[in-house]
């Protein structure tokens, strides 16, 4: 998926190449434009023919420069040139929404007076600024001859374009050299994504905390959670029992995995942390997890020594697994939460979210990155085929006979904790609803309800 990743991109900066060259045949479908002297811009002013066309140009140019860094490798040395690159798409596209007035060089009598006229110039300057930047900045990187070389030549046109502009003669000229080479570059770097070693994901060892000493409790976190949610109830047991806590591929600190989450992968991994046989180990599970704590008991009744159940997720309806278009994209996102996208939107909602969700900042800056969100929604997407999973391992395995409890502390949970507790024989405890979601904040009482079932 990495790899067709990197194609995807490279083809995104391609089209941008060839749609911000479209001012090649502008020169033949705008002849009041002048070629020596106008701007290139010229072409899509509103009093021209072809207005429409060569706007619509600039702007999908624009957008296509997104695309292609959006879905470009993450690396973390390189965010500058690639935050330049985006800008640079991002006013081009800019530029084409707010149009000039009239062509200011070609035409003497053009006099502009509207504010789309002075955005224009303005996104167009700043774009043209953004460009040689992000070449510098990559080139640098690189360390590459020919990314140097087209930096250099960009550098010069750059400074001609200023001093023809200032003169009034041959802007035109000098413009159009230079929007060429800015064409060129989008080139050069959708051969070089092509040519490069595109990363493919490997699972790695889980990041995983133990502490204390005596009878094992295995703490399984809800969707999205990480181990430090769990830090005020891993401290009272640790006081007395070994306290095993871990994250799950992709969020907190564990690397991500190239493959969709299973229920039935989720119970080895629990197999895979619990002590040995015949040592038994506790479970302390929140929402969807105890769909994995209850298939880890089932799967391996001589291993489980009780079960505690924290709002379990309500298993959807009996039907369907997950659509294809959706198991299609779960196995695209492990490749998609490396890409400079992902990692844009993490850092501008993931914060925002944790503390609406958790109710506390997120001091270990573990959801500023693209590779969570998308563990996040792999997850979610992965749902239905784990709940096809968990019926048939209930029709084919018994649940042993070990004590269950069934901890409610949300307002609304749809009656799915009575229902749980009613089909595993289990112990239902009530406590006082509240905003904070579990294993993120939970109350003193919470904390005291946990610790006494396990």
């Amino acid at each position: 998926m990495e790899r067709r990743l990197c194609v995807l991109a490279a083809s995104a900066f391609i089209g941008a190449a060839l749609l911000s060259s479209a001012w090649v045949t502008g020169q033949l479908t705008t002849p009041r434009v002048d070629r020596a002297h106008g701007y290139v811009g010229e072409l899509a002013a509103r009093d021209q023919e072809w207005t429409r066309l060569f706007r619509v140009s600039d702007v999908l140019a624009g957008l296509a420069c997104l695309a292609g860094v959006a879905l470009a490798p993450r690396v973390r040395q390189e965010w500058q040139g690639w935050l330049a690159l985006a800008s640079a798409g991002l006013l081009t596209a800019l530029a084409g929404l707010f149009p000039m007035d009239c062509a200011v060089l070609s035409d003497p009598a053009c006099v502009p007076a509207t504010l789309s006229h002075r955005a224009h110039v303005a996104a167009a300057v700043l774009a043209a600024v953004a460009v040689p930047v992000s070449m510098a900045v990559l080139s640098a990187r690189w360390r590459a001859t020919g990314a140097w070389l087209l930096t250099g030549l960009t550098a010069v046109a750059g400074v001609l374009t200023l001093v023809t502009a200032a003169s009034g003669q041959l802007a035109g000229l000098a413009q159009r050299g230079l929007v060429t080479l800015v064409a060129v570059w989008l080139v050069y770097v959708a051969v070089r994504l092509l040519e490069s070693d595109a990363t493919v994901l490997m699972p790695g060892p889980l990041h995983v905390v133990r502490e204390g000493s005596g009878p094992a409790v295995l703490i399984a976190c809800g969707p999205g959670g990480a181990w430090c949610h769990w830090d005020a109830i891993a401290a009272d047991l640790a006081r007395d029992r070994l306290v095993i806590r871990f994250d799950r591929p992709g969020l907190g600190l564990s690397p991500a995995s190239p493959v969709p989450p299973t229920l039935h992968g989720e119970a080895a991994r629990l197999a895979a942390l619990a002590p040995e046989h015949p040592e038994r180990v506790t479970v302390v599970a929140h929402a969807v997890a105890a769909w994995h704590a209850e298939a880890f008991a089932r799967l391996h009744p001589l291993r489980v020594a009780r079960l505690v159940l924290v709002d379990p997720a309500c298993p959807p309806p009996p039907g369907r697994g997950t659509s294809s278009i959706g198991r299609a994209l779960g196995a695209w996102l492990p490749a998609l939460g490396g890409t400079w996208g992902a990692a844009a939107l993490a850092r501008l909602a993931g914060p925002v979210a944790h503390r609406l969700i958790a109710g506390c900042a997120d001091t270990h800056r573990l959801y500023r990155g693209g590779r969570v969100a998308a563990a996040i929604a792999g997850e979610w997407l992965a749902r239905r085929d784990m709940a096809v999973e968990l019926r048939e391992i209930r029709a084919e395995h018994r649940l042993p006979a070990v004590p269950v409890t069934v901890i409610r502390t949300r307002r609304r949970s749809a009656g799915c904790p009575e229902r749980l507790a009613a089909q595993l024989n289990a112990r239902l405890v009530h406590l006082p609803a509240h905003r904070s979601a579990p294993g993120l904040r939970l109350r003193p009482h919470a904390l005291r309800a946990i610790a006494d079932a396990v």
